[in-house]
């Protein structure tokens, strides 16, 4: 997959609503390779278009396009494949599997791919500093734990776009520029686009192009 196309699209709940913003009701392409930062107030609908992205929803207006293909026209088994090869999400609720370890909820996603050795996935724990909780299950750990926790989950699999919902609201700066150099070198490695959304503190990535939700 190479690019996204959004042809303005609308969350239905806001079509009674105006809206100024630099995503919904506009016409925007994401293109595989470049890294892109959607900053917003709550209740704009950031996890709304990452969902719509990923296809957990389709209550919108307007048309989403994936290369030349309307995602509308897309199977379960096509969205299946799309989650597996294509898509990679985070979510901002992180979707944890909080009686599993770190290393168990980590090697759950790995497992539909095979795209890191176990070798490779204790590095990525290890460099984001969470090694000494690599065994612990998740419910025990922080909240900026569990985030640095789900930011290697959803790099242990192939993608052409990482999406990316508020991924350090709770970790420290120092963490944010780990997370961050993590995510450049995977996505960098597989020519993939990054889609990262924000209220507030970001990634410290070199954002190709930035837009007000």
């Amino acid at each position: 997959m190479n690019v996204i196309k959004l042809q303005k699209i609308l969350p239905e709940i806001f079509a009674e609503s105006p809206l100024q913003s630099g995503v919904w009701q506009k016409k925007l392409e994401f293109e595989k390779g470049k890294f892109y930062l959607i900053e917003a107030a709550s209740g704009k609908g950031k996890s709304s278009l990452f969902s719509f992205l990923y296809g957990y929803r389709n209550d919108f207006l307007g048309e989403t396009v994936f290369d030349n293909q309307n995602i509308n026209s897309f199977s379960a088994k096509d969205w299946n494949e799309i989650r597996r090869k294509n898509i990679s999400l985070l979510f901002q609720d992180l979707r944890l599997f909080p009686e599993l370890t770190a290393l168990e909820n980590i090697e759950l996603k790995n497992r539909l791919t095979n795209y890191k050795t176990r070798a490779e996935i204790l590095q990525m724990i290890e460099y984001l500093q969470v090694a000494d909780k690599t065994n612990e299950k998740c419910e025990k750990l922080s909240w900026g734990q569990q985030q640095r926790v789900a930011i290697v989950r959803a790099l242990c699999q192939p993608f052409d776009f990482l999406l990316l919902d508020e991924p350090v609201s709770h970790i420290d700066d120092l963490m944010a520029v780990l997370a961050a150099d993590l995510i450049k070198k995977e996505a960098k490695n597989q020519g993939a686009a990054v889609i990262v959304s924000s209220i507030g503190k970001n990634l410290p990535l070199n954002y190709e192009k930035k837009l007000d939700l």
